[in-house]
């Protein structure tokens, strides 16, 4: 186990293969590799990279838009797969990232160096919102396909419900690294995101 990497070969295209299922306009297999990106770019300051780069592989590996537990079962499935490569108290802070992606809310570890990868890897989910204005229209366009069954005035109240919720956070990023970097665009994307649901309306 000491030896064996969390994420060989073999597991990463059986995971890539469920990224790659029909109805997947964003989160897919893009969006993994622009994980993976950021996480060799923050390699230096990860404690565990190699946790976090299994939590991003397996993060949204069961996606359903119309399901409530994808986290849930992406991470019963990141356990299943990798017992037997890490100890108990690391699959468990690989398991505690995937499942905080349901609110992007800092998990809580006695480890401050796991929750400083945590924080991390929760800000590289959320990069996308401070890309810049073409790709993040982009990004919103694939989510809206992907929740092409929700009729358009309750799509426009529950994203507007989700765009608020970040706005009035303190920080939409957990590091200061992500908020220097994705900070300002990030709230302005927001902010003009807002503004076209209300002209909908």
């Amino acid at each position: 186990m000491e030896n064996e990497p969390l994420m060989d070969d073999a597991l990463k295209g059986a995971v890539s293969s469920l990224y790659r299922a029909e109805g997947r306009h964003y989160h897919n297999l893009a969006h993994v590799e622009a994980m993976l990106a950021l996480a060799a770019d923050y390699r230096e300051l990860l404690s565990d990279p190699e946790a976090v780069e299994a939590a991003i592989w397996f993060h949204d590996a069961i996606y359903d838009s119309k399901a409530k537990d994808n986290e849930t079962q992406s991470a019963d499935l990141a356990r299943r797969e990798l017992s037997g490569r890490a100890d108990a108290a690391r699959l468990d802070r690989v398991m505690a990232m995937i499942a905080a992606t349901v609110t992007h809310d800092l998990p809580h570890f006695e480890d401050a160096a796991a929750t400083r990868d945590a924080a991390f890897f929760l800000d590289m989910d959320l990069s996308i919102l401070g890309a810049a204005p073409n790709a993040f229209d982009a990004y919103e366009q694939a989510v809206r396909r992907e929740y092409g069954w929700v009729e358009e005035p309750m799509w426009r109240a529950g994203r507007g419900a989700v765009l608020r919720n970040f706005l009035g956070r303190p920080h939409i990023f957990h590091t200061e690294e992500f908020r220097q970097r994705f900070g300002p665009p990030a709230r302005l994307n927001l902010l003009r995101s807002l503004e076209r649901l209300d002209a909908i309306r």
